[in-house]
C-alpha cells in the first residue's frame, strides 16, 4: 500500500469515527443529557463533552437499550482524549507552579519521574500530533 493510499483510508476511518462520536452524541442528548447542567468551566452554550456524555450514560444505565450503551461506548475514544488533555494541561501547570518530576510522580503513582516525565512527552505528542 502506498502512503497516499494509507492516508486516504486514514482518513476515512477518522471521519467514520467522528460521524459515529456525533451520532452516539445526539442520541444521549435526546435520552436526556440536554438537560445536563452547564460547568462553569464549559458554559451555554458549549454542549457536553464526552466525558460529560459517559458519565450522563453510565448514570442512567438502567434506562439504556443495547443500542444506547453502543452510542456510550463509540464516545470513549473521545472521552479519553479528553480526560488525557486535562491530564497534559495539568501537568504543564503543575511545572509552572514549580513542582518538581518526582513530587508530580510521587503523587500520581509512577516509579519515577522519569517515567512521569516520558509519560507527559508522550501525551504532549500525541496531542500535538493531533492522534
Amino acid at each position: 500500500m502506498t502512503r497516499k493510499q494509507d492516508i486516504t483510508r486514514t482518513g476515512r476511518a477518522d471521519h467514520a469515527q467522528a460521524d459515529r462520536e456525533h451520532e452516539a452524541g445526539e442520541r444521549l442528548l435526546r435520552l436526556g443529557a440536554d438537560a445536563l447542567d452547564a460547568r462553569p468551566w464549559r458554559p451555554p452554550p458549549a454542549p457536553p463533552s464526552a466525558v460529560d456524555l459517559v458519565q450522563f450514560a453510565v448514570w442512567r444505565n438502567a434506562d439504556l437499550d443495547p443500542e444506547d450503551v453502543l452510542s456510550a461506548l463509540a464516545l470513549l475514544p473521545a472521552a479519553h482524549a479528553e480526560v488525557e488533555g486535562l491530564e497534559s494541561a495539568l501537568l504543564f501547570i503543575a511545572r509552572d507552579a514549580g513542582l518538581t518530576w518526582a513530587q508530580i510522580a510521587s503523587t500520581m503513582g509512577f516509579n519515577s519521574p522519569q517515567a512521569c516525565q516520558q509519560h507527559y512527552t508522550r501525551l504532549a505528542a500525541r496531542r500535538d500530533g493531533g492522534s
